[in-house]
């Protein structure tokens, strides 16, 4: 998808100072000079060709209440859809990928407290059948924020 000035002004409004408001695209529409169900349109086709891969809130877990940890296992090709899939079940679960090394399959998590991190790990280890997971917690936090100056 070749993206026009338009959307760009629009994804330009949207990564950084998205409107908490009753009707958020009104107000973007606004902004712009169009409408709102174009504003609606656009960045639907945006999500469809995944440009935009998620909309909503970020929070700062940790003033929330919540523990986080980077976490890696070792898992045999045949099985990274099947143990993937395991780990996407898990609503802590932030992210999950892979890597080209040892430790091949990487994902975050989010939990209560450390012995929820504890227990959720021993519940994917269980039911996948994998026999070991790094438990790697953050020391210091250094937290990048992005915008795609477009």
């Amino acid at each position: 998808m070749q993206l026009d000035r338009i959307d760009k002004q629009i994804l330009g409004l949207i990564q950084t100072n998205f409107p908490v408001v009753s009707r958020p695209y009104r107000l973007i529409a606004e902004k712009l000079g169009l409408e709102e169900a174009e504003v609606i349109n656009r960045i639907h086709k945006l999500r469809q060709a995944g440009i935009i891969r998620r909309l909503g809130g970020l929070f700062d877990s940790r003033k929330v209440g919540y523990v986080g940890t980077l976490c890696a296992m070792k898992v045999p090709s045949q099985d990274i859809e099947r143990v993937g899939g395991v780990i996407a079940e898990y609503p802590g679960i932030t992210h999950n990928y892979l890597r080209d090394h040892e430790y091949n399959m990487w994902f975050t998590l989010l939990a209560e407290s450390e012995q929820k991190i504890e227990s959720i790990l021993n519940d994917i280890l269980s039911r996948t059948g994998i026999t070991q997971v790094l438990n790697l917690p953050s020391q210091k936090v250094f937290k990048v924020r992005v915008k795609f100056d477009l």
